[in-house]
């Protein structure tokens, strides 16, 4: 009797994957863990990330910078502070030492007519500055008008020095106020005139071979009897920058 075997399944061929689905090589999550210098960003960008070596030594010159800079900041205060605390400069001093009041008359009553001799004071009180006034301009007032200016020529001062210089300021038909010009025939009727002397000054200091300038105003004001033989009876200065 034949006996026929059953009928065997068609072959199948073998299952494609897609492409994005076929089997891939293994990632970066799957490699050991390791350190990298250097990544690609294309076929042909590539960071290189700084190693931590490289890092370290710039962090520590920095380091060393700022510190050195901190250093040479506190010397340098230091040193100024004790440069100060050695020599103590001291501003030059203005005075007036003595005054003459000659002359005043109002004509015709708003214009001011005067002859006034001032004596100046300048000191140094510095034991180890030795100053030049390099410009000097004094200027007279009654209340706030001006009335009359003279300038002095330069000259030095060493440590300790004084120095005296006669001013002699005539004024001639200046404009005065009639409020002002009544103030004044007031203050010449009682015997005391009350003036303003004001002064400018470019002084250079000198220690060595260390030089600087500075410009200081003198303010002085005088309290005088009344003319033809007015003297000085009383005044208050100051200097200042």
């Amino acid at each position: 009797m034949l006996t026929l075997s059953p009928p065997l399944p068609p072959s199948q061929p073998p299952l494609k994957l897609p492409p994005n689905k076929q089997s891939r090589g293994p990632t970066p999550l799957d490699l050991p863990e390791k350190s990298f210098e250097t990544r690609k960003i294309g076929p042909e960008l590539t960071l290189r990330h700084p190693r931590r070596s490289e890092r370290s030594l710039s962090v520590w010159c920095s380091v060393i910078i700022c510190f050195v800079f901190s250093i040479f900041l506190i010397c340098f205060g230091v040193a100024t502070l004790v440069v100060y605390l050695a020599i103590r400069p001291r501003y030059p001093t203005f005075d007036i030492a003595a005054a003459s009041l000659n002359n005043i008359y109002l004509d015709p009553s708003e214009y001011f007519n005067g002859d006034i001799i001032l004596l100046a004071n300048f000191s140094n009180p510095n034991r180890k500055i030795e100053m030049v006034f390099e410009y000097l301009d004094i200027r007279l007032y009654f209340s706030n008008r001006f009335i009359g200016t003279q300038g002095i020529q330069p000259f030095s001062l060493k440590q300790g020095q004084r120095r005296m210089e006669t001013l002699h300021l005539v004024s001639s038909l200046v404009y005065m106020p009639r409020d002002l010009g009544v103030l004044l025939q007031k203050q010449v009727e009682s015997n005391k005139v009350s003036y303003y002397v004001l002064g400018t000054f470019k002084v250079r200091a000198s220690l060595g071979l260390i030089r600087f300038s500075l410009w200081l105003h003198g303010r002085c004001q005088l309290y005088m009897t009344g003319p033809p033989t007015g003297i000085l009876v009383g005044r208050s200065c100051k200097m200042k920058r």
